[in-house]
């Protein structure tokens, strides 16, 4: 089997004003997503998530990643990460044994190395009539708990935002906190957190993400503020790449901090562990290197005792990538579930997205990632140059 044809399918959701929110990084109006479509001359169609810039994306897949893999056979899918990693230098890394990377490796080349990857991944999957999780050692569950993640409401409506979750079945739910709170980063993030647990009573974990907004002397400020509530992480109390200042929040407090959506490949999160600056990882199959790479960084995370809880806000297909390392992965602690409106997550794929009555998601068990992508995505979702994903917060 070989690799015939490599695309970027552009793919744009307007949000409607009823369904959008604000967060600390503005209003959202419409999301957009770079999805790869890889054919082979076996008829096989292998389909994974670049979670770059769309038109960046698909530029540096379609431009300089297509030529790299045209020809090649798609099931040598560790061969052709190292061969979009190291380009050229493919030959010296190989017989030296240790990467040799092109210079513009991170970044944006390799959230379109991870597209590639999970396609490559979901081929592989197809031409053995299995799904991915089989090929990375079994499954350890069929559905892993998880948690709605969303919490943007405001002191007043977030316990209700939260009761409304519960509903559904999630036994965990995490909000927004820190600049979502501005200019009281503490005080009201406090009164919010406070809500929440109160409407929800002792039994629900609740987490928090600060999206690296409130700097170290807050981040601490506000962690003992809230520590009386149970919390069962609070996610990048500091800047992502201020590891040093992660580490110094997580030797203050006395609440797990997680980190890691925005750091790529496993040498980020060995950095982040030679600082032991993180209790819970969360790397994003769509950016830190597709499944070949989660595979190394979830050992890595299991060598330091730290749990895993990947970054899944993204499309159906970044969510089907990340339930299949679920099935696979011992060290997999909880799984995140959007709550804000997205077609591109709900509407994209074949299989319902959604959680049972315990708040589990089942892993899809059909071949490959184990779903089918809507044929006609470009035109239900036709792509928007000009869509902003935010506006600015009012």
């Amino acid at each position: 089997m070989k690799i015939r044809d490599v695309k970027v399918m552009l793919l744009t959701a307007k949000v409607p004003p009823e369904r959008q929110y604000a967060s600390d990084f503005g209003r959202v109006t419409s999301r957009s997503a770079a999805i790869v479509r890889i054919d082979t001359d076996e008829g096989i169609t292998g389909y994974g998530e670049a979670k770059g810039t769309p038109l960046v994306m698909k530029s540096i897949i379609e431009h300089e990643l297509k030529p790299q893999v045209i020809g090649e056979d798609p099931t040598k899918v560790t061969y052709l990460w190292e061969k979009m990693y190291n380009g050229s230098r493919l030959g010296l890394s190989l017989y030296y044994g240790r990467s040799q990377p092109t210079s513009t490796a991170p970044g944006e080349l390799m959230c379109a190395i991870s597209g590639v990857d999970v396609a490559l991944w979901d081929i592989l999957g197809k031409s053995l009539n299995v799904p991915i999780y089989k090929l990375i050692g079994g499954a350890v569950r069929d559905r892993i708990k998880a948690y709605a993640s969303a919490g943007h409401g405001k002191v007043g409506r977030i316990g209700q935002e939260f009761a409304g979750y519960v509903a559904k079945g999630y036994k965990a739910c995490k909000m927004r906190v820190g600049g979502m709170d501005h200019p009281h980063m503490v005080a009201g993030s406090r009164a919010r957190v406070k809500e929440a647990r109160e409407t929800v009573g002792p039994d629900i974990d609740i987490m928090l993400d600060a999206h690296g907004s409130t700097g170290i002397t807050d981040a601490i400020k506000l962690a003992k503020a809230v520590e009386e509530f149970n919390i069962t992480w609070y996610e990048e109390p500091a800047i992502y790449h201020n590891i040093k200042g992660l580490a110094e929040v997580r030797q203050s407090i006395n609440i797990p901090v997680a980190t890691g959506e925005n750091l790529y490949t496993r040498f980020g999160f060995r950095d982040l562990a030679d600082a032991r600056a993180a209790d819970i990882w969360q790397p994003d199959t769509a950016m830190a290197g597709g499944i070949t790479e989660m595979l190394r960084i979830a050992a890595m995370a299991s060598a330091n005792e730290a749990q895993l809880a990947p970054h899944v806000w993204g499309t159906a297909i970044l969510w089907a990538a990340s339930l299949q390392l679920a099935a696979a992965l011992p060290n997999y602690y909880y799984f995140e579930f959007s709550q804000t409106y997205s077609p591109l997550l709900t509407e994209l794929i074949s299989v319902p997205v959604q959680v049972d009555k315990d708040g589990n998601v089942p892993v899809p068990d059909g071949p490959g990632l184990g779903v089918e992508v809507d044929p006609e995505a470009e035109k239900h979702f036709p792509f928007e140059e000009s869509a902003s994903e935010y506006a600015p917060a009012t």
